[in-house]
């Protein structure tokens, strides 16, 4: 990997800790909204719901206000807790309000940006809203260290899109003979980035089975000093 000069990284879930902020944050929206629900049951069906939606939303499937109101909404109906309209799409605004005031990072993510950022241009390409993923890294003290962060919002498009790995390769005026997509979903963050010609390194924190997957990837950020 010596040509490599950028290094693109995604934010939820490969340096900002997605699953902690977004329970912590939940745990602060219900207490406000007097919602009694046991929070383990809740949560347990809306990850996979929460999953699902991203990827309907990824293959532009539903649009943004249907996965914020549907992954609520269906989750509410699993666990027989009968909310109004009204009150889950406060939920659904209050949520994205309060996200970025948790900011739990992945072990290792100052160390391994410091590192990287003397030797790498580095770089955000997210497919999280437009209106917090700046916010989000700003609050964890990581916003410094990107040169240039793209959202899909703001491309049109969304991870794995070409167009947007693209579109951030020509605003890093960088090549994907010399950049590397680092991130943990294997469909948008990884083939996408491999069906443009980058490089990629997965990211497995939770060390699941990948099956067949024959590329580089790592149970730790710092990991990545091995590669880079």
């Amino acid at each position: 990997m010596k040509q490599i000069e950028h290094v693109f990284f995604d934010l939820d879930h490969t340096l900002w800790d997605f699953e902690k902020n977004s329970d912590l944050t939940f745990q602060k929206v219900f207490k406000l909204n007097k919602i009694n629900v046991n929070l383990e049951d809740f949560l347990k069906i809306y990850k996979p719901l929460n999953q699902e939606y991203w990827k309907l939303y990824r293959e532009e499937k539903v649009t943004k206000s249907e996965l914020r109101y549907g992954r609520l909404k269906n989750t509410f109906n699993a666990i027989n807790y009968s909310v109004n309209d009204d009150l889950i799409h406060t939920i659904a605004e209050e949520y994205i309000m309060y996200l970025a005031d948790f900011n739990h990072l992945f072990d290792g993510t100052f160390e391994i940006l410091d590192y990287l950022k003397e030797k790498y241009s580095l770089h955000i390409i997210t497919n999280g809203f437009e209106e917090i993923q700046s916010k989000k890294m700003i609050n964890a003290k990581i916003y410094h260290y990107f040169d240039k962060i793209i959202t899909s919002e703001s491309v049109g498009v969304k991870k794995p899109n070409p167009k947007v790995f693209n579109h951030a390769l020509y605003l890093a005026k960088a090549s994907e003979e010399n950049s590397i997509m680092i991130g943990d979903n294997l469909e948008a963050d990884i083939y996408g980035a491999l069906n443009v010609g980058m490089q990629a390194i997965h990211c497995n924190f939770d060390e699941s089975n990948l099956g067949n997957f024959e590329n580089l990837s790592i149970t730790s950020l710092l990991e990545i000093k091995q590669y880079l």
